[in-house]
């Protein structure tokens, strides 16, 4: 790694470390320990963003991962480790998958994070389980296990103070003079005084169903069966709980160390276990398995209330119609969220602002204020002006010229005039009277006059609108 001094050492394998190779040595002196080093240039970008894939990849065991600094990795294992017949089950299978990743890793499990923190970088085994009693396991371990800056842990061994049995009873007003108030915080967090919570890389999922498996599974079928199993499960526990789910992700687990997710989404909370895989059946063609699939995990990172319903003796509900929601979902799920919705009247006249739009789900509004003022079926974006020939203020037209056409007019009703909504500070001052056209061919049309703002003057004809 290029830095001021010349080109340093950034990051040792165990080989170069058993030579007497560290972290910042130069590269001159470490070539001159080792000939035969072999060396790669640093790139920490890539290097975080396999961390990153890394912590993915560490969901299999629990929600709560985050990456911790540029070289580690924190799991909140609370409530896990019964999946693996306890921690030390749990650490075992990690550091297996680790060293079948070839990644070195040193690995420790303690009641809390500063604690685990300093048993894996200090402590004298690759990997430490230790439970109660962190004050007394902590005393041997180096001032550096408290997570304290370089120039912080120079002061305490400048001052003799090299181990926490050092610093542990000490009075704290005078030590906090001299080496200043980190110190007593960092040591409270890793003796549990203060809690340290996990902040998740992804929003902690509100239920979860895993399903790992003795032998990688790469085979379509075998993934869909998968996926069936799971959401029988998380719909059996979300019934016992009266939930419904509003967005599922289904994440793959592959042996490669990466991972793959598969979401969708529902309009409604539902808890229909063969609606939801119709839903996941759609996706599941986008599944990569790679080398192997180890472990599926179906998180519901949304759900709502959803209380049992009532049927009918003949096994349905009577009276009501067909429900729409299986069809919204299937149609959200291929055109995305915002391609499906319902258009929902507005007790506007403006016919720009008459109508809005609602999630498909939505439910239909009875308001038909408007229904007695006939509305064309298509309203363009923008009105389009038109060419009227021989214009007449107050009567609708014979003739006019649309998109280079001809119209002949044939029968005409109106005009119904449509004021601006004067509370409104950006609806203007202009008066619009609307006429409803047929030309000669049968076509029906809606155009208006733009009137200005007093009768007199002629802001010109344009056409908003097409019937049936």
């Amino acid at each position: 790694m290029p830095v001021s001094g010349g080109t340093r050492v950034s990051a040792v394998d165990s080989a170069a470390a058993s030579e007497g190779i560290h972290p910042g040595m130069t590269l001159a002196d470490a070539r001159a320990l080792l000939p035969s080093l072999l060396v790669a240039t640093a790139d920490p970008d890539s290097d975080a963003n396999a961390l990153n894939k890394l912590v993915d990849w560490c969901g299999r065991y629990t929600p709560f991962t985050a990456a911790d600094g540029p070289d580690g990795i924190i799991l909140d294992i609370s409530g896990c480790a019964h999946l693996f017949c306890g921690e030390e089950g749990l650490l075992i299978d990690l550091a297996a998958q680790f060293k079948r990743m070839r990644l070195t890793a040193r690995i420790a499990a303690a009641d809390t994070p500063g604690a685990a923190w300093g048993w894996a970088r200090y402590g004298a085994d690759e990997m430490t389980i230790h439970k109660g009693g962190i004050k007394d396991a902590m005393l041997p371990l180096s001032v550096a296990a408290l997570r304290l800056a370089p120039d912080v842990i120079e002061r305490l061994q400048q001052l003799g103070l090299h181990r926490i049995r050092d610093i542990i009873n000490l009075p704290r007003a005078p030590l906090a003079r001299r080496c200043g108030m980190t110190v007593l915080d960092r040591l409270d967090r890793v003796l549990g005084y203060v809690s340290e919570p996990i902040s998740p890389v992804r929003p902690s999922p509100e239920w979860r169903t895993r399903l790992p498996f003795v032998e990688p599974i790469g085979r379509a079928e075998d993934i869909a069966m998968a996926t069936k199993k799971l959401l029988d499960d998380l719909c059996d526990i979300l019934g016992k709980h009266n939930r419904g789910a509003r967005q599922l992700t289904l994440v793959l687990y592959r042996v490669d160390g990466t991972t793959q997710n598969i979401s969708i989404g529902t309009g409604q909370a539902t808890r229909n276990a063969k609606h939801l895989y119709r839903l996941f059946t759609e996706k599941l063609g986008t599944a990569d398995p790679g080398f192997g699939i180890e472990v599926m995990i179906l998180e519901a990172q949304a759900t709502n209330p959803l209380s049992g319903g009532q049927m009918g003796i003949a096994g349905h509900n009577p009276g009501h119609q067909q429900d729409l929601t299986p069809l919204i979902d299937r149609l959200r799920n291929r055109l995305g969220d915002q391609g499906v919705f319902r258009i929902t009247p507005v007790a506007s006249h403006i016919p720009e602002r008459a109508v809005t739009t609602q999630p498909a789900t939505a439910k239909a509004t009875d308001d038909d204020w408007i229904a007695d003022q006939p509305r064309p079926i298509r309203l363009l974006t923008y009105p389009e002006q038109i060419i009227v020939e021989a214009p007449a203020f107050h009567h609708p037209p014979k003739r006019f010229v649309w998109r280079r056409r001809t119209h002949q007019v044939k029968y005409a009703e109106g005009p119904e005039r449509i004021s601006p909504e004067w509370w409104r500070p950006d609806a203007g001052r202009t008066f619009r009277d609307y006429y409803r056209l047929e030309d000669q061919y049968g076509r029906r049309y809606w155009v208006f006059h733009d009137c200005g703002q007093i009768e007199i003057t002629d802001m010109g004809w344009f056409m908003h609108g097409l019937f049936a």
